[in-house]
């Protein structure tokens, strides 16, 4: 599989690299060149390339949710009155003042924004929720509360 963006091919060596450093962004150069098969000096200028490039976005760690008492998780769909920039300028520039909003995606279909919200227990979701429907031009929204995570998106998949 080789992927193509602007100018650039990624081979097969940089996608190894790039699902390599998203499994374990603390892996050694001396330990990634190994594990793709390349020596530790032209592995560590494809990295750098690979992050001036943009390909690599930034590393960090990944946090326990439940022993940093965050996790009540929900996804809430959210419908405006109108479908207009301004109302969408509106709601986007409200939603970033709410930090338990994780995520937050336009969407097309039946409702205009599906939310993940983060929160330590039901209180919290309340008070989260006040601040969501006080946003200009909120009509509607519907509330999913997760029982159990199945699944979890970690990252770009690498197949060839």
């Amino acid at each position: 599989m080789t992927v193509s963006i602007k100018t650039r091919v990624l081979d097969r060596i940089d996608l190894a690299i790039l699902d390599a450093l998203q499994k374990n962004g603390r892996i050694s150069n001396v330990n990634l060149a190994n594990k793709v098969n390349l020596s530790p000096s032209p592995c560590l200028d494809r990295v750098k390339r690979l992050e001036a490039d943009g390909y690599i976005e930034g590393y960090f760690a990944k946090l326990n949710a439940e022993k940093l008492n965050q996790s009540l998780v929900s996804h809430v769909q959210v419908t405006l009155e109108k479908s207009t920039t301004d109302v969408f300028t509106e709601f986007r520039k409200y939603i970033f003042k709410i930090p338990q909003v994780v995520t937050c995606d336009m969407v097309a279909g039946g409702y205009d924004y599906l939310l993940k919200i983060r929160v330590a227990d039901m209180t919290q979701y309340r008070e989260v929720l006040g601040n969501l429907v006080d946003i200009p031009g909120v009509a509607t929204h519907h509330t999913y509360m997760v029982i159990e995570n199945i699944k979890q998106d970690d990252g770009i998949i690498f197949q060839e």
